[in-house]
Parts: structure tokens; C-alpha cells; sequence
């Protein structure tokens, strides 16, 4: 699947454009930030993945304000004052825990709004009965929600929840659990548990800490958790690799919240992740839509290049984005870290660009379409033999993402190359100079001076609101004819002009009048244009006048109906006179 460089080279596009840095005389090995390193003295020069500046340099110490003691809002009060009465209300010997997450995030003084109650003596669905009997025995408000959400071990999901909606906040109870693993699943055998056990069998000892609601205080069972916390540190509280055998999708989470909290690695839980048998399980014993998740927390997170910098570190790359067996062309070795490189600088050009720019979803798919960016032109052969882009087998095979996700990526990849043709136009006085295999006919009896906004809305029009993020992909690409390589291995991406190329070309186009340009109507329907080619059925030569309308339309944005149906019988007779 994946071959030498020597092989590959001519075979992709995308490797030509590396070709020149990786085959220089041996050289000193050039390290950059969070990325990766050349050494051309050893395997050709293949690319080896970098978690951090230096192999040698130790860990950065990290210090992190964790609060003394958790501050609850009034909301917070509500809900647990409601619970303790509960407990009083039927003589309950219950002890009611917060596990988990809200109790790491109020530590660092972040609000957090997922709150899981952990019962050390009954089934969370028997103690939220119990508290709407007691809101109701009292008079108080109902909850207005309640379920229970069973336990469906396929889908990860290894115990009963109940989940009730109390003053506006869902809350869900659980029991304290422990688990035992069998040898070739993730799925555990679950059996009632101590505080202890539950902590322990927690994936992280950031994540293994409790709020005694009773006592109203911090519970730190593992010894070690509010200790991490304040040192900034991942770790697990069982040793790491039995950990890891025994659910492998912590190995992902490890590095989810290692990159959420700008958290350092231990170095054990580093080597477990890397091994053989880790990656084993991890590509065996998980479903790909649990792989996809974390994925998609990691892209959409605040730190996604860091975590995709530890997957990649950790050799997990081929195996969260696996492959099918047979693509072409063939995969460099290495090719991962050009997909870091470039999720690299389209994070930092996104930063400097100003995140507003984007929505969320326009945001995460952007550094999709960046990671995936050295994939574009790589395909494979479906059941039917029909060559498929293989960035579509990665959404939909490997991470189980929705289709929606890997169209949208598939799209912004396939417009770049029109993109890059505008671009010189759309911030020079440039002429546009249009590449047949690019454009239809878009450009038939388009004036010159209309041809720049006329191919630029239907351009618009086929990537619709995504425009934006096809133009910053496109920016790390142009100038199309210059290596760009070796600036982007030493970090002198010149980000600060991809920047103003961005904001020059955005700008350009609202100039142009074309922002939403997808939701034009047409000035002319297909009805007329049957009229007018004396046609009694539609088909392909009216799909081909659409399209001429259209670009009419497009290069007389203050014209009329009328005048486009007049312009269209002038140029119909024209053509009829000329055959």
C-alpha cells in the first residue's frame, strides 16, 4: 500500500512537488516545530514523525492552577440540595459521587455542564425514580425529561443510565462499576464496584476523580489525580499497556485530552501506545464509528494538530486512517506527515486569517480537507471497478463519518485547481487565463471583461457556502509553480502572505458580487427556453442553454428577463444562420 520514494515519485502529482528536497545530498537531519523530520542519510530520505522539537530534549515542566476546592453555581447547589433530599426523603444510605470530567473541569475553573452521578448501592435508573417521586411528593417542579438509555455493550455503551433533566440541566446516574475484560474484546463482563475500583478503572487519573456530594469534597482514590491535574500530565491509574489491551480506544482519548489541555504524555503510556500489541487491539477489538468520534473531537477541538503530531508520533496514523489494500498511485512512506504539515498551516493560517472567518462546521471541515490535502488525487476501485477518491473510503470506511462530511471535503479538493487558476485574477489586473480541462463551456459568448466573475460564480455555485475554506486550501498551494516544500519543512511557510493572498481574494469576490451567488435564481426557466428552441421536451441541449443563461446572467448581474431571452434568440438564429 505504502511504497519507497524511488518508486512513487513520478507516479503522483503531489510527490513531484517534494521531489527536489528529499533527493538532495546527504544532509544534517532538519527539525521544525511539532511536525517531523528529514534525514536524508537514512531510507532515502524518508519523512519520521515528531511529537515534539527534539527526541532528546525532556518533557517541558507544565504547571497548571487547579482550585483547592470546587465552587458550585447556584444551579449546581439546586441539583445536588434536590438529591440530598431525596436521600433524606426515604432514608437512603445512598452515597451520591460526581465522577468524571465535571469534577477535572471545575478544578480548573472551567464550567462544565455534563454531569454524571455515580451510586455506590443501586442502579441509576431505580435513585432517579426516587427523585421524581420526591419532586412530586413535594410539590415541586417534575423533571421534564427522564429515560432510561439501556446498556448496548456493541455501541460501547456497558451499563444502564438513567438520564433526568433537573432546573434546566441533564443529569445522568449511573452505579459505581468495575470491569473485567476478555481477551480478544473491548467489551467488559460489569459487576458492582467500590469507589476504589470505579476510580481505577477509569481511563485517566485526571478522569478518576470524585465530588462526594454528601460530604461536599474532592475524592482523589487513585492518589495521583489531583497531583497530574497540577503537573499537567497523562497518565493512566492501572498500568498503562494493560489499560490499553483492555479498552485500546483510551489510547485515543489519552491523546484527545493530552491535546484539549496542552497535557504532556508520560512516557510509559507513550510506549504502550506504540506498541505492537496496542495497535493490534486498537485496530481490532474498536469500531471504526468509536475511532471517528474521538477523531472528530480532536479536529473540531482546540488543539488538533497536536493531537493528530501524538498519532502520528505514536505510529497510529494507518491504522485511525486505514487504507484500502490497493490505491492508486501508491502511498509514499511518510506521507502522514506532509498530512500534519498541512493541517499544520492551515490551523495557523486559519488563526491569523481570524476563526471568525468560519463557522463550525466550516472550521472542522477545513482541517479535513487540509489533512487529507496530500490524498486529493489518490483513488481506489470500488466492488464495480469504478475508481473512487480514497479520501471518500476514509470518511465513510474508516471513520465511519457522514457522507455529507466526506462530499464536502471531496468537493473542496476537486475545485482547488480552478481556484488556483482564478486566484492571480481575482488580486492582480491579471487576464483570466482558463485551462480547457478546467471549465465546461462556461465561457461561450462571455465577454472578456465578464469572464473573471462569471467563471468565479459558477465556481461559488459548486461549492456553495464553502467557498471560503476551498480558497484558504487553495492559498497553501499558490503560487502553483514554486516547491513549496522546503519552506513548509523549515517553517518558513510565509503565512503572513498567504494571509493577505486570502483576505485579498476574499475580498475580490464580494467585490464581484458573488457571495451566496448559489442561492441565484435563474432569470430564464426551462419552459422558455423550450419556447424559444421550439423544443416539446427538455434534455440535453436545454441543460446546455441553462448553462449559457446562467453565465449571461453572471456577466450582466443588472439584467432582465427580457433581455436575457432576447440575447438568447439573437445568439439561437446566429447559430442557426452559421449551420
Amino acid at each position: 500500500m505504502r511504497v519507497a520514494l524511488a518508486s512513487t515519485i513520478k507516479q503522483n502529482p503531489l510527490l513531484l512537488t517534494i521531489s527536489s528536497f528529499l533527493y538532495r545530498p546527504p544532509t544534517k537531519t532538519v527539525s521544525f516545530r511539532n511536525i517531523f523530520t528529514v534525514n536524508t542519510t537514512r531510507n532515502l530520505g524518508f519523512l519520521r514523525c515528531k511529537a515534539t522539537m527534539s527526541e532528546q530534549e525532556p518533557p517541558r515542566p507544565v504547571v497548571v492552577q487547579v482550585r483547592d476546592k470546587i465552587e458550585l453555581t447556584d444551579t449546581e447547589t439546586k441539583i445536588f440540595s434536590c438529591l440530598l433530599n431525596t436521600l433524606r426523603h426515604f432514608n437512603l444510605e445512598t452515597v451520591l459521587r460526581v465522577a468524571g470530567g465535571w469534577v477535572r473541569d471545575k478544578l480548573l475553573g472551567k464550567d462544565c455542564y455534563d454531569i454524571d452521578i455515580a451510586l455506590d448501592n443501586m442502579m441509576g435508573s431505580e435513585f432517579a425514580t426516587k427523585v421524581a417521586e420526591y419532586l412530586s411528593a413535594t410539590g415541586e417542579t417534575a423533571p421534564s425529561g427522564f429515560g432510561v438509555i439501556p446498556s448496548n455493550p456493541d455501541q460501547s455503551k456497558h451499563l444502564e443510565t438513567a438520564t433526568m433533566k433537573l432546573y434546566d440541566l441533564w443529569i445522568d446516574f449511573v452505579n459505581l462499576r468495575c470491569e473485567d475484560y476478555s481477551e480478544n474484546s473491548r467489551i467488559p463482563t460489569m459487576r458492582f464496584g467500590t469507589a476504589e475500583e470505579d476510580a481505577y478503572r477509569r481511563d485517566l487519573t485526571i478522569n478518576s476523580l470524585f465530588y462526594n456530594i454528601n460530604t461536599s469534597s474532592v475524592e482523589d482514590l487513585t492518589g495521583r489525580g489531583i497531583a497530574d491535574l497540577k503537573h499537567g500530565k497523562i497518565v493512566t491509574p492501572l498500568p498503562p499497556k494493560a489499560t490499553f489491551l483492555d479498552d485500546p480506544l483510551r489510547v485515543l482519548r489519552a491523546i484527545r485530552f493530552g491535546a484539549r489541555f496542552d497535557f504532556i504524555l508520560d512516557e510509559e503510556l507513550k510506549k504502550a501506545a506504540a506498541s505492537d500489541e496496542v495497535k493490534a487491539a486498537l485496530a481490532a477489538k474498536i469500531s471504526r464509528e468509536r475511532v471517528g468520534t474521538e477523531i472528530d473531537l480532536m479536529v473540531s477541538g482546540n488543539q488538533p494538530v497536536k493531537a493528530m503530531t501524538h498519532i502520528c508520533g505514536l505510529t497510529l496514523f494507518w491504522i485511525v486512517f486505514k487504507l484500502p489494500l490497493q490505491v492508486e498511485p501508491e502511498v509514499l512512506e511518510g506521507c502522514e506527515m506532509f498530512c500534519t504539515a498541512y493541517l499544520d498551516a492551515a490551523w495557523d493560517l486559519t488563526q491569523l486569517i481570524g476563526s471568525s472567518t468560519f463557522n463550525d462546521d466550516q472550521r472542522r471541515l477545513s482541517q479535513y480537507a487540509a489533512l487529507f490535502l496530500p490524498f486529493r488525487n489518490t483513488t481506489y476501485k470500488d466492488n464495480k471497478g469504478k475508481k473512487i477518491p480514497v479520501v471518500n473510503y476514509i470518511f465513510r470506511d474508516s471513520l465511519k463519518r457522514k457522507a455529507s462530511d466526506a462530499e464536502t471535503v471531496m468537493n473542496i479538493h476537486r475545485v482547488l485547481e480552478k481556484f488556483l487558476s482564478l486566484i492571480p485574477s481575482l488580486v492582480s489586473a491579471e487576464d483570466v487565463k482558463v485551462n480547457d480541462g478546467q471549465w465546461s463551456k462556461e465561457l461561450v459568448d462571455v465577454p472578456d471583461a465578464s469572464k473573471l466573475r462569471v467563471l468565479t460564480g459558477f465556481l461559488l455555485r459548486e461549492i456553495k457556502n464553502f467557498w471560503r475554506v476551498a480558497l484558504l486550501i487553495s492559498t497553501l498551494l499558490y503560487p502553483t509553480h514554486v516547491d513549496h516544500t522546503e519552506d513548509m519543512l523549515n517553517q518558513h511557510f510565509q503565512l503572513d502572505s498567504k494571509r493577505d493572498l486570502f483576505v485579498a481574494a476574499e475580498k475580490a469576490i464580494t467585490k464581484l458580487g458573488l457571495d451566496e451567488v448559489w442561492d441565484l435564481k435563474p432569470l430564464v426557466n426551462g419552459k422558455d427556453i423550450m419556447n424559444v428552441l421550439q423544443l416539446k421536451s427538455g434534455g440535453p441541449l436545454v441543460r446546455e442553454w441553462q448553462q449559457k443563461l446562467l453565465a449571461w446572467q453572471l456577466a450582466h448581474p443588472s439584467g432582465t428577463a427580457e433581455e436575457c431571452i432576447d440575447w438568447m434568440k439573437e445568439t439561437h438564429l446566429k447559430r442557426i444562420k452559421l449551420q
